[in-house]
C-alpha cells in the first residue's frame, strides 16, 4: 500500500522538518540505510509532553510523545527522500524515556513509535529496538527516538 494513503487512512499529516538545533544532519544515508537523528515530540513547532514519564506524564502520554517522534522522523525522511514509498522498512529504533525513579515501562512507552511504524509498513515496520530510561533529555522533553530505515 502507498505510504501516503496509509497516513491519510490513519488521519496523520506529515510535519515539516524543524530547524536544526545543532551541528548534525537530520538524515544521513549510508548505502541503503538512512540514519535519522534523534526526534523529539514536536507538534506545530512546539515541544509537547515535557516531564518525567511515571511522574509528570502517564504511560499513555509517553506513548503519544513517542508517536510524535516517529511522525517527525517520517517528515524528515519525506523531506530527504521526496517519497516515503522508497522506504522498505525499519531496521532499528532507539528510544530514550525521561523516567521517574522506579518507572520500568520504557519499552511500553516506545511502543507508541513502533506501533505507528508497524501500522504503516506491517511486519517491515518492526525492527530491532532498544528502550532506555534516562534522567534528563533536552528541553525537559519526555521522549526522544532515533531510527535506522532501509531503502
Amino acid at each position: 500500500m502507498d505510504v501516503y494513503e496509509k497516513l491519510k487512512e490513519l488521519n496523520l499529516t506529515l510535519p515539516e522538518p524543524p530547524p536544526r538545533a545543532g551541528i548534525y544532519k537530520p538524515v544521513r544515508q549510508a548505502g541503503n540505510y538512512l540514519y535519522v537523528s534523534g526526534q523529539v515530540p514536536l507538534k506545530d513547532g512546539v515541544l509537547e509532553l515535557k516531564g518525567r514519564v511515571g511522574d509528570d506524564r502517564s504511560l499513555e502520554e509517553g506513548q503519544e510523545a513517542a508517536k510524535l517522534c516517529a511522525l517527525n522522523a517520517l517528515g524528515n525522511l519525506h523531506h530527504f527522500l521526496g517519497d516515503l514509498n522508497k522506504v522498505k522498512g525499519v531496521v532499528k529504533t532507539l528510544g530514550f524515556v525521561r523516567s521517574a525513579a522506579g518507572f520500568g515501562k520504557q519499552p511500553d512507552v516506545i511502543n507508541g513509535a513502533s506501533g505507528l511504524l508497524e501500522s504503516i509498513w506491517g511486519e517491515d515496520g518492526v525492527g530491532a529496538r532498544s528502550a532506555i530510561g534516562v534522567s534528563e533529555l533536552p528541553g525537559n522533553i519526555s521522549v526522544e527516538v532515533e531510527f535506522i530505515f532501509e531503502i
